[in-house]
Parts: structure tokens; sequence; C-alpha cells
């Protein structure tokens, strides 16, 4: 019975494998991921959003392309899953603690109830006799509302620990969606929300903000020459570059692949180019060294692009004229730094 689901998954697979050497995707884990996700059917939004690479790049699917797919698509949907799971086990704790809550008011108010009883039929003091089994009684009551009040008490507190280790795994599940897990970086959902929100508070309080996009140059001869593990080490020297550089002053992101975002708040164009600059340089001081074979690869370069926000801007058109920016810079000669003023000028000229 089960021999035709497992042939029909065997079969996928086989289909993957094939597709990643068709299309010249590199051979790692969330590469298959990818084509496993388009090919399967399974989500819609992969497929559309390969089909236009395909379209788009002669066939051929880069580790870039993988690596933004997946952050776009497969990697946020596992996060949104185990949220969505833990938030509904908080629910279910908090449902057994409103239950708990319920059980010791029936509990006061059955104890309120017997004290009541009790107290309308006090025996005469000189009933010896009855006045004791009623004391007895009482204090028999008291004791099993002690007793009942203890073991609700100990059950509130575990659910409480409960719900609150529950909050924290929600917490640390939405930290590690917003986080690219190979620089350590905001990913590119985190980046879409800060931008937008660094754009309403720049529109509130008049104050400006610079974005700085940069693409590492010749990124793919880094991969092709020296393979994705020796790029993924690139990509973790200038994240930490740029954490070193900036501290808790700027929102830093992967954008995508190989390119980067950083939110420089209360900057205006020539403070968001020094703070390029500040990367650009701090990089051409840094060797990168092949861990497996002690290689000297060389230094490692950046092309960045600066735009400042605009009284009514949108987050796409502050991103596309600081992407302008750094296109400018890759035409004019990479490792460099260009605002969006000098395109303007350019442009201008020309």
């Amino acid at each position: 019975m089960d021999e035709a689901p497992v042939s029909a998954h065997h079969d996928l697979a086989e289909r993957v494998v094939a597709a990643m050497r068709q299309h010249g995707s590199p051979g790692y884990p969330r590469t298959f991921e990818v084509w496993y996700a388009h090919l399967s059917g399974e989500m819609p939004a992969v497929s559309m959003a390969l089909n236009a690479i395909l379209a788009g790049n002669d066939g051929k699917v880069t580790a870039a392309d993988i690596d933004n797919l997946y952050e776009r698509f497969i990697n946020t949907e596992r996060f949104s899953r185990q949220a969505e799971r833990t938030s509904l086990q908080v629910l279910g704790e908090i449902d057994a603690m409103m239950a708990l809550v319920d059980k010791a008011l029936g509990s006061s108010e059955l104890y309120h109830g017997r004290l009541t009883a009790m107290s309308e039929d006090v025996p005469p003091t000189a009933d010896r006799q009855k006045l004791r089994e009623w004391v007895e009684a009482l204090v028999m009551s008291t004791r099993e509302e002690v007793t009942r009040k203890a073991q609700l008490e100990a059950e509130l507190r575990n659910s409480s620990n409960e719900i609150r280790n529950l909050r924290e795994a929600l917490e640390s599940t939405r930290a590690e969606a917003l986080t690219d897990p190979l620089t350590g970086l905001a990913n590119r959902r985190h980046f879409e929300e800060m931008l937008q929100k660094s754009i309403d508070q720049a529109t509130l309080r008049r104050e400006p903000f610079a974005l700085v996009m940069g693409d590492i140059d010749f990124f793919k001869h880094f991969n092709d020459a020296h393979g994705h593990l020796t790029g993924d080490q690139v990509l973790r020297l200038v994240a930490r570059t740029m954490k070193d550089k900036f501290k808790d002053k700027a929102i830093i992101s992967r954008f995508g692949g190989e390119e980067f975002a950083i939110i420089l708040p209360e900057a205006d164009l020539i403070a968001g180019k020094f703070g390029a600059e500040t990367v650009r340089q701090a990089l051409l001081t840094r060797e990168l060294v092949k861990r497996s074979t002690n290689e000297n690869l060389g230094r490692i370069t950046i092309s960045l692009g600066v735009a400042m926000y605009r009284r009514g801007d949108t987050a796409g058109s502050l991103v596309d004229r600081a992407d302008q920016a750094m296109m400018r810079a890759k035409r004019d000669g990479r490792n460099r730094t260009v605002t969006e003023e000098a395109v303007e000028l350019a442009s201008r000229v020309a």
C-alpha cells in the first residue's frame, strides 16, 4: 500500500537533483529545498519567483538566487508555522489556567457556603458534645480548603511557568524569523519592516535618515573558484565588518545573496557616504584566508550606493535610488561609494 507514495517521492527527488544540475544550482541542502518546493507544487510563490529567474537568466539559478528564494519563502514559512504552533500552546496554557481559576473560585464558594451553613447551626455552649463535633467539622472543612488551595497554587505556578517558557520560545522564534542564519544580520523581511518604520518616523518627526545598499565585488568568482563554503566565509567577513563599524547605530541587513542594506538613523547624505566609506575601507584592511588550506585569497571589496530619505518617499522609491547608486559604483569600476546625488548629476550632464 505504501509503495506508490514512496516511489513518487523518490521520483520527485531525482527530478530535483536533475533540475539542480541542469540549471547550474549549487549542491547544498537549501538548494534541494527550493527546487523541491517548486517541483512538488507545494509553494506556488516559490515557483513563480523561480520561473521569473529562469526566464531572465538564461535558465541559470545561482547561489545568490537560491539564498534569496530560501530566505524570502521557505525559511519565513517554516518560522511562521513554528510561531503558530507556539502561539496555540500559549493559548492552551491560558485556557488551562483560566480553568484552574474557575476551579479555585468554585472551591471558595463551596467553602463559604459551608461556613455560612455552619454559622447558622452553632450548637448551644451547654451542649459540649455537639459543640466539640461542630468545632471538629469546622477544622476539617478548613483543613480541606487549605489543602485544595495549596494544590491550586502549585498548579497555577506550574502553568504560569509554562506560559513564561512558551512566551520566551515565541520571542526566540520571532527573533530567528527575522535573522539571517548565515551572517546573524537582520534578514530581508526584517529590513522591510524596519525601513517602513524608519519612513514613518522620518515623516512624523521630519528627521533625515540614509539608506546604504552594498554588493560584494566579484562574489561569483569566489564561489566558482573556491567553493560555496568560502563564499559563506566572505559573507560572514563582510557582515562582521559592518557590525564592528556601526555597532548599535544602524540596522544592518542581508538583503539577499551577496547584497546588504544598512539603514542609518538621523543621517543625511554626507553622513551616509561617510558610514559607507568606513565599511569599504575597513574591508580593504582585512585579508581572507581559506580555512581548509590556509590559502590567502586576498582582500574583499564592496560597491556601495547611498540615498537619503525624501519627504513622500516609499520604501520602493528609496531602495531604488540607493540601488541605482550602487549599480553606478559597479559600472565606474567597483570598490567605491556613489551617492544618489552623483547619479543625478551624471544623468544631467549626459
